[in-house]
């Protein structure tokens, strides 16, 4: 388990956190714990994870793959090794922690799956747009003076309590799109997760946020936990200015870019009055048309705008449910599925305000329902877009995957559980449909670059009954700051 360090500034971080410097992995649940420690508590950099009963992953061909009874060997948070149990032999001396996943039934490991698209201080708003009374827009300006009203340890807490609710969720890394950088990094510091801090250049809710605030950040990129990266709401409400110096960022960092696009066609037509042309071909125009933009929902897009996606890698991310609730429209798959754009789709979960819960696996499902009339979304497919085919996208290197010379990101799941089986032992690939059709449910364990943060459902670093008294306290401050 990685070193705690100390939260500056954010006073609430010590309340949260665990004391101790190191997990004694065997109290979390005596007699019940698949660790094997072999050396000192405090290194544990050579993992061996013995017999999982599959390894589900992309190859390095892009196939969805199986793989029964193998092992993973693990030295300073890489994969160095994949190997079928009863082959494979790493010598004890060479091993810090086993992780027996053979035994009651059985583990299955996965890579960590990647969220492309959140909102994480916003967790401490959920409970604030309740839809069942009301029209949206006005629910949307009651969150927004809600969120008006947010301080720097507010946005710190909503966002350890969105990063923690994820990694449940076997999410290792996430994009986070806000309009705070450092509450942001404190909190994916505390829980470890790994996340791409994109800071809004350009935002409704921090208006004085400026490209030049981004620019300070991405000359320090190095020093941060996090790795930051540029947002903006709507590319119809930064000026050509403004849109020109975040060119130049993108440039000279080699930083990713994002933003809100095409999410209704009120927003298209706002930016064809500003700017003459429909949002995917305005970047194009501006020339910030690349593999290092990533646009979310696209709801609305033209055919010609989808050719342009797929020309210059544009990344995009689909959000489903957010869609749905926020009758947005529909995203048109099947389109990108002709014009051979599929490949540049991946998935996220936006924030608590515009989803039930922070899983992708039912944002995978959710896909393949909404879709489901005109196009089937192939199951490998939708794997494909929540580890591999996100990891492209968001331009993360060798991530996504359980391979030689792949960081360490695994997911644990109980194969005795409900959401796995029964399954066709003839067709093992009918546990991927099992996964994202009846799953949703919590891992077992989580590993992120190479260190166990989660262990027997108990997370290692933050202690998740304090993590929840401090949110609700927070959110009841919080309301009533407006007198709500």
């Amino acid at each position: 388990m990685p070193k705690q360090k100390k939260i500056i500034s954010q006073q609430a971080a010590s309340e949260v956190l665990h004391d101790s410097d190191f997990t004694n992995y065997d109290s979390k649940r005596k007699n019940r714990s698949r660790y094997m420690l072999l050396g000192s508590e405090r290194r544990r950099k050579r993992v061996l994870i013995h017999g999982a009963i599959f390894v589900i992953t992309v190859d390095d061909k892009e196939k969805l793959q199986l793989w029964p009874n193998h092992s993973v060997y693990i030295v300073n948070g890489k994969i160095k090794e994949v190997f079928p149990a009863d082959k494979g032999r790493i010598p004890v001396s060479d091993i810090d922690l086993i992780y027996d996943a053979s035994k009651r039934g059985g583990i299955i490991i996965s890579p960590g799956f990647i969220n492309a698209h959140s909102h994480p201080p916003m967790y401490l708003l959920r409970s604030s747009m309740m839809l069942d009374k009301g029209n949206i827009v006005d629910q949307i300006a009651k969150m927004a003076r809600l969120e008006g009203k947010m301080t720097n340890e507010d946005f710190f807490l909503g966002a350890l309590g969105d990063l923690t609710e994820e990694q449940k969720n076997g999410i290792t890394t996430t994009l986070s799109h806000y309009g705070v950088f450092e509450p942001v990094e404190e909190a994916a510091k505390a829980c470890q997760q790994n996340v791409i801090n994109a800071i809004s250049a350009v935002s409704n809710s921090h208006p004085e946020n400026t490209p030049a605030l981004v620019e300070k950040i991405l000359r320090r990129k190095n020093s941060y936990f996090t790795k930051p990266a540029i947002a903006i709401h709507y590319l119809h409400k930064a000026s050509p200015t403004q849109l020109e110096k975040i060119k130049q960022l993108v440039k000279k960092h080699h930083a990713l870019f994002t933003m809100h696009a095409a999410e209704s066609e009120e927003w298209v037509q706002e930016n064809v009055k500003k700017f003459g042309e429909r949002t995917v071909e305005t970047l194009e125009k501006l020339g910030l048309a690349s593999s290092h933009v990533l646009l979310s929902h696209c709801v609305h897009l033209s055919g010609r705008e989808i050719d342009l996606i797929k020309k210059y890698k544009i990344g995009v991310v689909h959000l489903p449910t957010s869609n749905k609730l926020h009758r947005s429209g529909e995203f048109d798959f099947v389109e990108f599925v002709k014009r051979g754009a599929a490949d540049q789709v991946c998935l996220g979960t936006d924030s608590v305000i515009s989803k039930n819960s922070l899983d992708l696996l039912s944002e995978a499902l959710q896909t393949r329902i909404t879709h489901l009339h005109k196009h089937r979304v192939l199951y490998e497919d939708l794997f494909r877009m929540v580890t591999s085919q996100a990891a492209r996208i968001l331009r993360l290197g060798k991530v996504g995957k359980i391979l030689p010379g792949y960081q360490a990101d695994i997911s644990f799941w109980k194969l005795k559980d409900r959401g796995f089986l029964p399954y066709n032992e003839k067709e093992p690939l009918s546990l991927v449909g099992n996964m994202i059709t009846h799953g949703g449910r919590n891992i077992r364990d989580l590993m992120i670059k190479g260190e166990f943060v989660i262990s027997n459902r108990v997370h290692n670093l933050i202690d998740e009954s304090a993590l929840l008294i401090k949110l609700q306290e927070a959110h009841m401050a919080l309301r009533k700051r407006i007198g709500k």
